[in-house]
């Protein structure tokens, strides 16, 4: 598949059906992405699980689950009814066919566009929650407009070294925010300036 010919696109899914389309895009031979914490199962839910995972059910998905020897995870949506897709524009139709009644994708302003997001947004958030940083919070593009932002920066050391977004000063504390425009944002806990650049922007 041309790499140069596949694009992010945001779904909203409906009923708490984020693991279903999951699988049923995967079958697709489509790359998706979900921000998601992994909560490790203990007691009684864990041995349920276990013999639910021992005893595979075509029927039945279990991609919820990721197992690590005798130690199994839960991943939990840190957005409940958020999935991202990366495909070719002209599978798009089919990617809406097979979430019809469960979810739709996002359209830009107008309702006539697909709204794609640039792969360099995508490749930020994901390296931001994927770092196992502490003190992560997740908002709604809606929400950080009560925020005001200050100087595009890059993180030069620690486990988000290499992220780059704004400084935003939020309930009075500078954190870096990454975001996906027009969707979500990742705010990071507070980073010491020494270990900030500033990014110029383009053209400057």
């Amino acid at each position: 598949m041309d790499e140069s010919k596949l694009n992010w696109y945001a779904l909203k899914v409906f009923y708490n059906k984020v693991f279903e389309i999951e699988a049923l895009l995967a079958d697709m031979g489509l790359e998706t992405y979900i921000p998601v914490r992994q909560v490790r199962l203990k007691g009684e839910e864990h041995m349920r699980v276990a013999r639910r995972l021992a005893t595979p059910d075509d029927r039945r998905r279990d991609n919820q689950f990721v197992q690590a020897g005798p130690v199994i995870f839960k991943r939990v949506p840190i957005v409940s009814s958020l999935l991202f897709v990366r495909a070719p524009k002209e599978r798009l139709p089919e990617v809406s066919a097979s979430v019809d009644g469960k979810g739709f994708v996002y359209k830009m302003a107008d309702r006539k566009t697909d709204a794609v997001i640039p792969d360099k947004q995508m490749a930020m958030f994901r390296m931001v929650c994927s770092s196992g940083a502490d003190g992560l919070e997740f908002f709604s593009d809606e929400d950080m407009t009560r925020y005001k932002a200050g100087d595009r920066v890059r993180v030069l050391e620690g486990p988000l070294k290499g992220a780059e977004g704004y400084i935003k000063r939020i309930r009075k504390d500078r954190r870096l925010l990454v975001s996906i425009e027009g969707f979500i944002a990742v705010a990071t806990s507070f980073i010491p300036p020494q270990f900030l650049e500033v990014v110029e922007p383009a053209g400057q």
